[in-house]
């Protein structure tokens, strides 16, 4: 067997049988943040069984998996002192913010007396390294366990068909359900914090690139109206988890939740095109929003919601406008590095832009990807009317070295993303990033002819570029639209799992697929689309939509 921890191969003798065995024999491996292991590309807790001939990768809080497993930690530790001080308490955990969860309480108002005791028995928790316990409990004795102990943590287990028993973690008297691998003990999440935040509270945690301190907490106000927004819209809908989905799936096939949720969306999109219409001297709207967020489809519904205030909206690109070559800047590999700013030709596109909004004509380049530099052929030529107004979509949208040129009153920008709300239950999030790369797993197998694994090993990359060029500028934003609609999992999941299934399991992509699957095979499936408009932005993924791309 082979075991690596940071890319390096960790001596170790055959009598060892657990990683958590090797800091037991003083091998001289750091267990600082130690949390997790990869056995043969599937994650495993720190007491998993190591067969002969197996390969192991030792994880820490500095990897993705191993970061997700510290923060199940933290929740259960933090689900399990609430349960002990505050046993009524129904805590949802809502969203992710900053290196936090955001938390509430559904049915009683949080003090901050709550909060510091809340706080104390999470400390002792941490201080008294409690084991964490997996069971696996066979359907039909979980049934008699859950009807026992009246509860419904864990309970979606058994409305899913494709798992043949019930999962539970233990820790003392306590137990909860958290899809995915937990520490062995408490006393692995030694860095945590709980702190009251507006209608709620925060879990606090460590970031990847500091396991040692908790994660600075920098408060987006915008980000957060927007999750709150939808949320509040999901909670009067009565679709907080995909149990409340699936009910709404079987009861009409969902029909009323997809024209229910495409209604919403549309209403979203006229008023902030209702909002660009009145605000005066406007002469272009900048959007901007991670991948598979819905931007292309969300411009051409934006534009016609414009066309009905009067507005006609003239598209320009910026892919066209790229330094030459020789000019373009290189990452840290020494590779081209087309995503940043300065790969763009800054001055002559802003040149353009003021120029344009100036009642000018300007000659549009077409950019030759081949060799590297800008063409004029003397046929693409723009100008503006004064009814219509330029609409800009790109990755620096919001950045404003990308039109620095022009004054602030003239512009309007949008950040737009797939800010998903919907839970797994109450206490097992769907992470918005989760459901983008579950729309681009669909839409690169349909329209770009890349496999799940192709879209999967690409994605920690197009997350590096989305943290560098748009994250740090959502708050620059003049609107916050949310492109994420609660019934489209379970549209998405028939196409996702098939084409996750497909990853082998000795591809390390294989243990991200497994978990996607995880949480896809909760959905009810909707079968009929015919009630998804064609306008929609789920079909920019799954195809038939009338817009072209």
């Amino acid at each position: 067997m082979k075991i690596f921890y940071q890319g390096k191969e960790v001596g170790m003798d055959s009598s060892i049988k657990r990683v958590v065995d090797m800091f037991n024999r003083n091998v001289k491996i750091s267990p600082k943040k130690i949390i997790a292991c990869k056995c043969n590309n599937e994650v495993k807790p720190l007491d998993y069984e190591i067969n002969e001939g197996d390969q192991v990768e030792i994880l820490d809080v500095t990897s993705k998996d191993g970061l997700m497993v510290y923060i199940r930690g933290a929740l259960f530790i933090m689900a399990k002192a609430f349960h002990e001080l505050y046993p009524d308490a129904q805590v949802i955990v809502n969203f992710q913010l900053s290196n936090s969860m955001f938390c509430e309480l559904d049915n009683m108002e949080l003090t901050d007396e709550m909060i510091e005791k809340v706080r104390s028995r999470m400390q002792e928790i941490v201080e008294k390294d409690l084991p964490i316990t997996k069971k696996e409990l066979e359907k039909e004795e979980a049934k008699t366990f859950f009807e026992k102990e009246n509860t419904l943590r864990g309970i979606l287990q058994l409305g899913n068909e494709e798992k043949e028993t019930v999962t539970l973690y233990f820790c003392e008297d306590y137990y909860n359900y958290f899809y995915g691998v937990m520490p062995i003990s408490t006393g692995f999440i030694d860095v945590l914090d709980i702190k009251k935040y507006k209608t709620g509270f925060l879990v606090r945690y460590p970031n990847r690139s500091n396991p040692q301190e908790l994660g600075e907490f920098k408060e987006s106000k915008k980000f957060l109206s927007t999750l709150k927004e939808y949320d509040d819209i999901n909670s009067l809908m009565n679709v907080k988890t995909i149990y409340h989905v699936n009910c709404r799936v079987e009861k009409d096939g969902g029909k009323d939740l997809i024209l229910t949720s495409e209604a919403l969306l549309e209403k979203k999109i006229a008023e902030i095109a209702d909002k660009i219409a009145k605000k005066k001297g406007l002469k272009m709207v900048l959007i901007a929003g991670p991948s598979s967020s819905g931007k292309t489809t969300f411009a051409k519904r934006l534009g016609i919601q414009l066309k009905v205030n009067g507005l006609k909206p003239v598209t320009i690109g910026t892919d066209n406008y790229f330094v030459e070559r020789k000019d373009t800047p290189v990452d840290e590999n020494g590779e081209y590095d087309f995503e940043t700013i300065e790969a763009l030709d800054l001055n002559l596109f802003n040149n353009h832009l003021t120029r344009l909004i100036n009642g000018e004509t300007v000659e549009i380049p077409t950019f030759d990807f081949k060799e590297g530099t800008k063409r004029y052929d003397g046929k693409h030529f723009l100008n503006l009317a004064d009814d219509e107004i330029l609409v800009i979509e790109g990755i620096h949208s919001l950045n404003d070295k990308l039109t620095a040129s022009i004054p602030k009153e003239n512009k309007f920008k949008i950040y737009i993303s797939d800010l998903t709300v919907l839970n797994v239950d109450y206490y097992n999030r769907i992470s918005t990033t989760d459901t983008r790369l579950v729309r681009r797993i669909v839409r690169d197998y349909n329209y770009r002819s890349y496999s799940a694994l192709d879209t999967i090993s690409r994605w920690p990359s197009v997350n590096n570029g989305e943290n560098k060029n748009i994250f740090p500028y959502q708050e620059e934003a003049d609107a916050m639209f949310n492109s994420s609609l609660v019934y489209e999992l379970a549209v998405l999941s028939k196409y996702a799992i098939p084409l996750l299934k497909q990853i082998d399991k000795d591809r390390k992509e294989y243990s991200e697929a497994k978990r996607l699957i995880s949480f896809l095979e909760y959905f009810k499936v909707i079968e009929d689309e015919s009630p998804i408009p064609n306008n929609s932005i789920l079909r920019e993924f799954i195809g038939g939509s009338v817009f072209e791309y």
